[in-house]
């Protein structure tokens, strides 16, 4: 048996010409800049216009979830410690803070935040925890130029309300080979269900807009509802077929939002492409699946990045029609190809090892949101897949910014590990080595073992809890069996 392919790690390349080097040699057109700019001159720290709201820096924190609300779908300690930490970064646009389901059947897991009339006034509190830090930490009025906005979902195929491990999957059209994960069999949703769901997203956008956020994101990535719906090419009826009926949900939502809830902000984030699922070979790297017949939106062939984002031009230009700026760009799901929608040196427990340098995920999102700017000039932008980058992320961002390849700088895992990282950077502080994510994906594995979220080798809070030792249990018996096995099947 041949082994898994390794690469060098990040943390490795001590010098900008030897991270250059390593770039050229895999063939990656990643630029960076070699040295950072003083605080007062940085492209980072610049403020821009967002929706007439002026938003001071260009970092954002993306939506975590911790897998750790409610079993009514509130928040916990544990949640309300993660938003404050989002505060804290210095970060001054927060896309969603994290995932909040719009109902219940909608939930990825049952402890998924939910929208609802009793859960409202909790979540409201998690916005002002969160401004309240920001407060504290960088002056009184410190949240003038701050963004905050959540995002909504129905997790459609990946939905799991009851038990960890009860998928209950609602679908958009049949898959072939994603259909095959789920042992019972998953669910189609009628035309007549997804007008429903329309209307629960407009009433969780009126919930939102009363606890204080400023915007909602209609979630359209990662294989949730959304996003899959993009993709419905075999569907019949109002939903499917069409590119009109594809984007039939976000455009009913989006006007039935502007019908009722007026003057609150709409935002999407988006799967700009994707691949065919991938799955493990013989030594636990990932492969793609062979399939006769394509199913996706934006699917890349080859190296053809151009060509695979002819679809999200379609959706940009309808975000435009319907007077929509604010975008998201990521790819993927972390369900079938997570080495493509969150590059990663350490695979999870449900997932594979990497079949390329994960550098070559990164390039590969932050050239498709360079594309797309460059084709909607008049859109505002958030990228996605920096936190690989570790050491490099400030200069790789600082050099995107800089030249117009994004607005924002979009941080997720690295926010779990080191949430004061856009602030240390803004600042011109050295970077604290010792708390930058390496992608250890223990943040993944825990709710994969029906745990919460957390970085638990590096945050020292999440180190000392007993769930850092269920996981570094399960590591070591499956390093003594194999790494073949997944984590509990759905």
């Amino acid at each position: 048996m041949a082994d898994a392919p390794s690469y060098p790690r990040v943390a490795a390349f001590k010098t900008a010409d030897a991270f250059r080097r390593h770039l050229r040699a895999l063939g990656l057109a990643l630029d960076f800049d070699d040295a950072l700019a003083p605080p007062s001159e940085s492209p980072l720290a610049r403020p821009i216009d967002v929706d007439g709201v002026r938003v001071g820096n260009r970092f954002c924190v993306l939506p975590m979830e911790g897998w750790d609300g409610t079993a009514e779908g509130s928040p916990s300690e544990l949640t309300t410690r993660r938003w404050r930490r989002f505060g804290a970064s210095g970060a001054k646009l927060v896309w969603g803070g994290e995932a909040v389901a719009v109902r219940q059947d909608g939930r990825a897991n049952p402890n998924q935040l939910l929208l609802t009339a009793r859960t409202q006034s909790s979540i409201a509190r998690l916005r002002e925890d969160l401004v309240a830090e920001h407060r504290e930490r960088f002056g009184p009025n410190a949240d003038r130029d701050l963004h905050v906005g959540l995002q909504l979902t129905h997790s459609g195929r990946y939905s799991r309300p009851s038990r960890q491990d009860l998928p209950e999957p609602l679908v958009a059209y049949h898959h072939p080979m994603l259909d095959r994960r789920f042992r019972a069999g998953v669910r189609v949703l009628t035309d007549d269900e997804l007008d429903v769901l329309v209307e629960d997203f407009v009433c969780a956008a009126k919930r939102a807009a009363d606890a204080g956020f400023a915007f909602v994101d209609i979630k359209h990535c990662h294989g949730y509802l959304g996003h899959e719906l993009l993709s419905a090419h075999t569907r019949p009826g109002r939903y499917g077929g069409s590119f009109e009926n594809r984007t039939r949900f976000l455009r009913s939502v989006t006007e039935g939002i502007r019908a009722h809830v007026p003057g609150l902000g709409i935002a999407v984030r988006l799967s700009a492409f994707d691949t065919v699922p991938y799955k493990k070979d013989a030594t636990g790297v990932g492969i793609p699946e062979d399939t006769p017949e394509a199913h996706g939106f934006g699917l890349l062939r080859g190296a053809d990045m151009n060509q695979a984002l002819d679809e999200a031009r379609l959706v940009l230009r309808e975000l435009e029609r319907l007077d929509i700026r604010l975008a998201c760009i990521t790819a993927g799901s972390p369900y079938y190809n997570p080495h493509v929608q969150r590059p990663a040196l350490f695979p999870p427990s449900d997932g594979y090892a990497p079949p390329e340098d994960p550098l070559a995920g990164v390039a590969r999102q932050i050239d498709a949101t360079a594309r797309l700017k460059r084709d909607f000039p008049a859109l505002i932008f958030v990228g996605s897949a920096y936190t690989y980058l570790q050491e490099w992320l400030p200069h790789v961002a600082q050099y995107a910014v800089g030249h117009g390849l994004t607005d924002f700088v979009g941080l997720g895992r690295m926010v779990l590990a080191y949430p004061e990282l856009p602030s240390d950077v803004l600042a011109g502080r050295p970077l604290r080595r010792n708390a930058i994510c390496r992608t250890f994906s223990e943040c993944t594995t825990g709710p994969r073992l029906g745990l919460a979220s957390g970085c638990y080798p590096l945050d020292p809070f999440y180190a000392e809890r007993e769930e850092a030792a269920v996981i570094k249990a399960y590591k070591a018996a499956r390093g003594r069996n194999g790494a073949g096995g997944n984590a509990p099947a759905q």
